[in-house]
Order: structure tokens, then sequence, then C-alpha cells
């Protein structure tokens, strides 16, 4: 009962005493214009439009024109019409994470979804569009993290704090290895953005792939593909702000959006439909000013705070790993693995591709042992690529060269290796250990 009066006491805390309102003078596509009100909002401001037949419908200030506020829906624009009452609102500037939240399906404005009932609100607000520590008070990034899939364990280990994005087209695989890092993953607590998800795998993903044990130490944000675009950039902001509220709290978060990509064709739609210019490939310039502001958040707290590891998907637009948003996240990132449809097409899921893939905190969280077992197997690998057309023509002949030769004895090893079922789990140990004996040498 005291968590319930406590709950009820914030609540009616923030509750506005007054009701200012003004009034819908034009709806264009997905802008709102409103007038009476313009000078109580600002960018990023909320007000309320009360549309035909009682229905709500929360707007967010995108910009100003001609003494007017331009406003953009976070629901349908159905029933908004002309004289339609515009109601300033209370700015979802803050959230109350707490540790009520673990366990619980949100949704991008911190609402419950998953039918539990309603979230105990915590005390320390967290800043929905919170910056990014500075630059000299920040840790560096921790020991090596647990993530429980062999071929990143052992060939693009990563480390508490670094942030490291999953590159691939559609269909091949970024979900599926979402769902694997986040079940097997050893930090204390995930925090899980599905952003512009569809809308039938997102129980698939709670139910099947993250399970009950994975669900008990995580918070989910969705906000599905058929939602509007504030609700799935402003998914992302809320999956960071909950991530910071625990890291905070001097625990070790690991944070997955999946995916940037959604995140950059939200902001895009709402830059365009604000006046913006579209510059490279339709994107305008907002979307790669956000970006870095998004993905900064994430890494090393403080001193005397936890860590936000994060892994964040990108959608390559036609297997372009060159195109504008993947370029622009791959040069913010500590890290990049990349997926290819071609490795999957054979059969080996994990689809990830050894050579072009590569985790920043290599080799240097590595033991000597471990970085020359590694930098072996690279080399094998390689070695194998440049001659595999050659190979599979029959074109080479063994004796030619002692290194393809070699890399020919361990390729069906080696490729076993980087194979993993969905469910099956490795840890940095075993991993390490397994490729030394493929490659006939001792245990680092």
């Amino acid at each position: 009962m005291s968590l319930a009066l406590e709950q009820f006491v914030r609540q009616v805390g923030r509750m506005p005493d007054n009701r200012r309102f003004g009034r819908v003078t034009g709806v264009q596509g997905l802008l709102v214009e409103v007038a009476g009100i313009e000078k109580l909002l600002s960018v990023g401001g909320r007000c309320t439009v009360l549309a035909r037949g009682g229905r709500r419908v929360p707007c967010e200030a995108v910009g100003f024109r001609q003494g007017r506020a331009l406003l953009m829906p976070l629901g349908t624009l159905e029933g908004v019409g002309l004289g339609c009452e515009a109601e300033l609102s209370e700015d979802l500037a803050s959230v109350f994470p707490s540790q009520h939240w673990l366990g619980r399906v949100v949704n991008a404005l911190g609402d419950p979804v998953d039918g539990g009932g309603p979230l105990l609100a915590g005390s320390v607000p967290v800043p929905v569009r919170n910056a990014p520590p500075p630059a000299h008070t920040r840790q560096r990034v921790g020991k090596k993290i647990e993530l429980g899939v062999r071929a990143i364990n052992t060939f693009l280990t990563c480390c508490r704090g670094q942030r490291m994005g999953i590159f691939a087209g559609s269909g091949v695989g970024k979900s599926s290895l979402m769902s694997m890092l986040a079940r097997f993953s050893s930090p204390e607590v995930a925090v899980i953005g599905l952003v512009g998800e569809r809308g039938r795998e997102v129980q698939e993903f709670i139910e099947d792939d993250l399970g009950a044990e994975g669900l008990a130490k995580s918070v989910v944000v969705v906000a599905t593909s058929d939602e509007p675009p504030l609700m799935r950039r402003q998914a992302a902001y809320m999956t960071l702000a909950v991530a910071e509220y625990f890291r905070d709290q001097g625990r070790d978060v690991l944070c997955m959006i999946d995916s940037i990509t959604r995140f950059a064709m939200a902001q895009r739609e709402i830059g365009l439909s604000a006046g913006e210019p579209p510059t490279t490939k339709g994107y305008p310039p907002t979307v790669f000013a956000e970006l870095p502001r998004l993905l900064e958040r994430a890494g090393p707290g403080p001193v005397g705070s936890g860590t936000v590891t994060g892994l964040f998907t990108v959608l390559v637009e036609g297997d372009d790993h060159n195109e504008p948003i993947s370029d622009a996240v791959r040069g913010i990132l500590d890290g990049h693995i990349v997926l290819e449809r071609t490795i999957g097409e054979r059969g080996r899921y994990p689809a990830i591709n050894i050579l072009r893939s590569v985790s920043r905190t290599m080799p240097g969280c590595n033991s000597p042992q471990e970085n020359e077992l590694v930098a072996h197997a690279r080399r094998l690998l390689a070695a194998y690529d440049n001659m595999a057309e050659m190979i599979r023509l029959g074109a080479y002949r063994r004796g030619s060269d002692a290194t393809v030769d070699e890399a020919i004895h361990y390729q069906p090893a080696l490729e076993a290796f980087l194979k993993q079922g969905k469910k099956e789990r490795s840890s940095l140990a075993d991993g390490y250990a397994e490729l030394a004996k493929v490659l006939g040498r001792p245990a680092p």
C-alpha cells in the first residue's frame, strides 16, 4: 500500500494546475498546424489534439511556420479537423524507471503493453533525450564481456562499455543473432528496443527467443512498424533512457536496438514533413545529427557508475554496406559485425563474415597467446577466401602454396567452429579452447 500511495502522490504532484489550449488551423500530410499556443511551445513540446468523436491525439512540436506551431501526431489523425482544440500537455522530457520495470514490456512512452498491470515509477527522473556523458568524465571500457556466441567471443571479443553494430541485409539473421545475444550474454540487465519491428514477431521474440529467463533480467521497449514515426524514434530514446537509469545505479547494462536504420527512417519522415531538404539518398541533415547523439549515449558511464554495452543492428539496403546510414553508423561505433547473405545461403549461421568484421577493443583485451591464435585462424580464413574460386574450379594444385594448403586442410573444421545453433551457448574460455583444438595448438 505504501508503494501504491507513493506512486499516487507523485502522479498528483506532476498534474498541471491550469489548462491552456489553441486551435487547429490546418492539416497537411503528417503535419498539424496549431495557433494560439505557439509561444508556449518549443521544439519537442507536447500537446493533445481533441479529435471529433472525443478521441485524444497526443502530438509533438517539430517546428514553427508563419506564427503557427507545426505538430506531428503520436497516433493517427482520423477525426482531426479545422477548429479542433489543441490542449497544452506535460512534456515527456523525463521518464521515471524503477527496478519494477525488469521483466516488463513497455511502449515508446514508457506505458506497459504486456497486460501485467501498471508500472511503479521510480523517484529519479531520467531525461528521455539525455546528453551523452562528457568525454573527460567517462571511464575506459572494462573487461571482456561474455556474449555466448562462439564466433563473436573469439574473433570479435567485446568489452564492457563497447558499442558494436550488426550490419546485414533483410532476412540474413540479424534478429536471430540478437536473440542469441540477449539470452546468452552475461550483463546483469538487458534493455532491448524493438524499433519499427513487425507486429507479429514481437511476441515470438519475447516468448521463444528471449524466454522467461531472459525476460526476467530485461526491459523491452516496443514500437511496431505501423506506429507513427514519432513513436518509432521515441522508442530508441526510451531504450537508452532506461539503460542509463540502470547504469547510474552502478550496473553493467546490455542495450540492444533493432534497428538503427528504422530509427533513421523515422527521423527522415519527420524531417521531410517539417520541410527539411533531402540530401544523401533522401535523408535530411537532422538524421546524421541525431545518430551520434543517440549512439554516444551508450558506452562507459562517468566514474562511479556502471556501463552500457551497446549492440545495434543496421539494415543494409540492397546489401550495400556503404549506403549512407551504414557508413555513418560504422564511423561512430567501436566495431562492426557483418552478416552476409552468401554465407547464410550455404547454411552457416550466424552468417558472420569474420574477415569483414572488426572489434576495436581487440587485441588490447586479449593475452598474447589468444591474439596469436586468432591471428593464425584469420590468416587461414583469408588465404582460403583469396583462392576459393580457383579451389572450387579445381584450378589450384596442392603444394603450390603451403599457407593455402594449410587453409584447405583446416577449412571444414573452421566452418564447423563458426557455425552455432540458435539454442547452443558457448563461453569465452570454451571458444578459445575449441579454436586451439581445431588448429592443433595448446589452449591459451
